[in-house]
Formats: C-alpha cells, sequence, structure tokens
C-alpha cells in the first residue's frame, strides 16, 4: 500500500488508487501519515479537524473518525496501519511510502549528481521529483498547526528543487528553453530573487541582453515595493557582467 500526499491525498493498492473525499478522515489521515510512527493525541486530532471551535462530543467524533479511517485502509490478509495507544493513535508505516518519499530520494539523488558534475543524470532526478506533484499537497485538506507547518516545509522543498532544476538546465546550456518557465516562476514567485538572477542569465545568453537588463529593473522595483530591499549581490554582479559585454 502505497499513500500518495502530493495532490489530492489518496490511497495506492494493487487495485488502483482510492482518494479520501471525506474532510474529517482526510484530516485524521494527513496528520497520522506526517506523524507517522509517533502517537498522536486525541487533542491534537481534535484540533486539526475542528481548530478552536470544537463542536460537543469531539472524544465520541474522533472515535468513530478513527473508525471509518481504519475501516478505509484494511486490506485483506494485512495488518491494520492504525493502531490505540495511551492517549492517542498511531500509524505504521513499515515497509509503506509515499511520493513524497520517493520525492525526498530523487532530490537527493540529483543534488548528489549535481556535485559530481553529472548534470544530465541531475537534471532526469529533479524533473522527476517534480512531476510526482498533482496539485497542492493533500489537496483540500483544511490545515492545522501540524498539516500547517509540514505544508510549508513541503513547499520550499519543492521550490528549491524547481531552482536546482533551472541550475542545472542552464549549466547544460538550455537557456532559450528555460525563458517561459522562468518567466512563470518570476510572476508566481515574485520576492524569489534566485529566478530573477536565472531568468537574467538565460536571456543574456539567448542574446536578449536589453531583456535581461530589464528583469532586473523589475526584480528591483518588487523588492524595493514590498521589502524595502535592493537587489542581492548575485543579481548586482549578473547585471554589471550584462552591462559590460553590450
Amino acid at each position: 500500500m502505497r499513500y500518495e500526499i502530493l495532490g489530492p491525498l489518496r490511497v495506492v493498492d494493487e487495485k488502483g488508487s482510492s482518494p479520501l473525499r471525506a474532510q474529517k478522515l482526510a484530516t485524521a489521515l494527513a496528520v497520522l501519515l506526517i506523524r507517522s510512527d509517533q502517537v498522536v493525541t486525541a487533542e491534537q486530532i481534535r484540533r486539526e479537524i475542528w481548530g478552536d471551535s470544537p463542536p460537543q462530543r469531539t472524544t465520541a467524533g474522533i472515535y468513530v473518525c478513527i473508525s471509518r479511517l481504519r475501516k478505509f485502509l484494511d486490506r485483506p490478509g494485512q495488518q491494520n496501519p492504525i493502531i490505540t495507544r495511551p492517549g492517542g493513535y498511531m500509524l505504521r508505516r513499515t515497509s509503506s511510502q509515499t511520493d513524497f518519499d520517493v520525492f525526498q530520494r530523487l532530490v537527493t539523488d540529483g543534488r548528489k549528481y549535481s556535485r559530481c558534475g553529472e548534470r544530465t543524470k541531475a537534471a532526469a532526478c529533479f524533473e522527476q521529483a517534480l512531476a510526482l506533484w498533482r496539485g497542492p499537497a493533500f489537496g483540500d485538506v483544511r490545515p492545522g498547526p501540524i498539516v500547517a507547518g509540514f505544508l510549508k516545509r513541503l513547499d520550499e522543498m519543492r521550490i528549491e528543487c524547481v531552482e536546482m532544476s533551472a541550475e542545472v538546465h542552464l549549466e547544460l546550456g538550455r537557456h532559450q528553453e528555460l525563458v517561459g518557465r522562468l518567466r512563470s516562476l518570476v510572476d508566481e514567485f515574485p520576492l524569489r530573487e534566485t529566478f530573477y538572477r536565472q531568468l537574467m542569465l538565460a536571456l543574456y545568453r539567448s542574446d536578449r541582453k536589453s531583456e535581461a537588463l530589464g528583469i532586473y529593473e523589475a526584480a528591483r522595483r518588487v523588492l524595493d515595493r514590498e521589502l524595502g530591499l535592493e537587489p542581492g549581490r548575485k543579481l548586482r554582479e549578473l547585471r554589471h557582467t550584462v552591462l559590460a559585454s553590450t
């Protein structure tokens, strides 16, 4: 059995994938997966599902939720992954994995290949890692404290993977084909200086120097307006390189 969290939450087995559409069940499974092989207290599950305004008899509600979740995860001939522990519940992952595990392995491999100068292999790893994402992690699960913290971590890891992928493709000389993708990333993450630098570099190496300088000016305006900051050293140095070549 495999859990897929890089998109709408679903469980995959030899019969196919089973999406978990019930909001409370999806939230409970999300927090149990995040804290897999650790005890999650009933109070933590309550906060994830109902926040600071729980209904009456939440203890009974959690019991019903866990019971339904166990039924959803039950597979013939296999021990149910959810077990009761004093004060709460625990999801045992044992040999099962999530698409997030695969994502982490691919990113780690990509970093290793990049450090060794094997850029084609690194690019393939990063692209495979990003292809695992089917949408926002956990789909429509409403984040409580535990889920929200994990989502921030996931988002940062995904953005770093995108940055490393673009960097490797630039090192491979794929400048022109990167321009469109990097423009979209600058629009999506307007405060991320790395994407401005990569877009400037892609344009500069595509002999589009005036456009590269225009990207620097756009970054300067956004950073000044939103943060009251000037562009960082790497952006300034790249601007100087572009100007010196004109």
